[in-house]
């Protein structure tokens, strides 16, 4: 995967196999997300559209903490890490929206930047050892057990939506509008 930055558009091959179209189709949905939430202040973060709570710095912090559910907690079994293993999430089920507002930008975007490099680098481990058909280790409430294939389109879908809000939000906040990072 490319850096929008060094050379062009981050996004899938235009005629890839499955797991490059995969990765870079969830590169592309990061990369977007990235450049509607950068170079805000906490104003800017903490914005919201209309009546909905939602703002930038909540999905910055809601998909730091998807990233590692999915690529570390469901992908390999392990443990939550910080901060997700410090809230007691019976008592507070929002913590990472809400908790978001007392982040500054930098915090917010440095734990969700650390939150992809480590799913990169969680996704790279899986597939060395099988590739997108393994199963994952954590079953679903059903009994039945998804396969890295189907939590990396999972992963794809979930940023699909949010990136979805971050378009109206940060819309608001400056007039920023755009499909794609500029190149």
């Amino acid at each position: 995967m490319t850096d929008a930055d060094e050379q062009g558009p981050v996004g899938p091959p235009v005629a890839g196999d499955e797991t490059a179209t995969l990765l870079g189709s969830l590169e592309r949905q990061r990369a977007t997300l990235a450049w509607k939430c950068g170079g805000l202040d906490a104003a800017g973060t903490r914005a919201t559209v209309g009546a909905s709570t939602m703002t930038l710095g909540g999905l910055l912090k809601h998909l730091a903490l998807v990233e590692d559910h999915y690529f570390s907690t469901r992908l390999h079994g392990r443990d939550p890490g910080p901060p997700w293993n410090t809230v007691d999430w019976d008592a507070d089920p929002d913590w990472e929206w809400r908790s978001a507002a007392e982040d500054t930008p930098e915090q917010l975007m440095t734990l969700w930047q650390d939150a992809v490099a480590r799913s990169r680098s969680s996704v790279t481990e899986a597939l060395a050892a099988g590739g997108v058909e393994q199963l994952i280790q954590q079953t679903w409430p059903d009994g039945r057990t998804p396969s890295l294939r189907r939590t990396l389109i999972d992963m794809i879908e979930e940023y699909a939506r949010h990136v979805g809000h971050a378009d109206l939000i940060r819309e608001s906040v400056d007039g920023l509008t755009g499909e794609d990072p500029p190149r």
